[in-house]
């Protein structure tokens, strides 16, 4: 039922199924275990083993057959927290090492809801100016949670970020509300200027989505992200001047 939560968080196929099942029907036998579970019994003892090392599964010592039964489930988030601040500790030296790559050039591709979320840390990380061509208020997406959203325009007002974007015509038409909540500087480009297309300028980074549509990403979106400073610059100079033809008002 929760099988595929239960691996996310570190427990092995055979582990998730044992401690829910454990979690349903209470104390159990190894052979009852197995039945339920679908875990032939050979496997059932040393997986049940690696739980009573998570802490998640204890004995009961019975005089014919032993039993075994799960812990709290709040558990669960003991071990999760467990391993933040096991990951908290070495972070600090993780991102000095991240911070000494000099990387001049470079070209990667960021894939569905997870990787548009890499893209936006990105925009906090930069700290420079942006600059939006063809927006098409993909921050609104379905998918993207709320509290990231809010989170990622407290990150972008503390850090005084400038941002200019210019909108393709159909935001102003399908989702208006996106517009007003962006803020910063906009224009938008003529009815007949639309395309499937958005770029995104910072920093020394150029950024394309091949196929969005407005205020939504979607799932299996693709992002192509390219770094080199003279790219960006020229992308830049093309920006100010599509900028500079579109009014100010539309």
């Amino acid at each position: 039922m929760y099988l595929e939560e239960l691996e996310s968080i570190g427990l092995s196929k055979n582990e998730g199924k044992i401690y829910e099942v454990l979690i349903h029907f209470g104390e159990l036998s190894v052979s009852e275990i197995s039945s339920k579970s679908g875990v032939h019994r050979r496997n059932v003892y040393d997986t049940v083993q690696r739980l009573i090392k998570k802490g998640l599964v204890f004995h009961i010592f019975q005089k014919k057959e032993n039993l075994y039964a799960a812990v709290n489930p709040e558990k669960l988030l003991e071990i999760i927290k467990g391993k933040e601040r096991k990951l908290r500790k070495i972070l600090p030296s993780l991102k000095k090492f991240y911070a000494r790559q000099s990387v001049e050039e470079a070209a990667f591709i960021y894939r569905g809801l997870e990787g548009f979320k890499n893209y936006m840390k990105d925009l906090l990380r930069v700290g420079d100016t942006t600059y939006f061509l063809g927006a098409k208020a993909l921050w609104f997406s379905p998918g993207i949670e709320k509290s990231f959203l809010e989170n990622f325009q407290k990150e972008m007002k503390k850090k005084s970020l400038t941002y200019y974007t210019i909108f393709d015509y159909r935001v102003k038409k399908e989702l208006p509300q996106a517009i007003k909540e962006v803020r910063g500087e906009y224009r938008i480009l003529p009815k007949d200027y639309s395309t499937p297309g958005v770029c995104d300028i910072f920093g020394d980074y150029v950024v394309t989505f091949g196929s969005a549509g407005v205020g939504n990403f979607g799932e299996d979106g693709t992002i192509f992200v390219m770094r080199n400073e003279k790219l960006a610059e020229s992308f830049k100079t093309w920006f100010k001047f599509i900028w500079n033809a579109c009014p100010k008002f539309s």
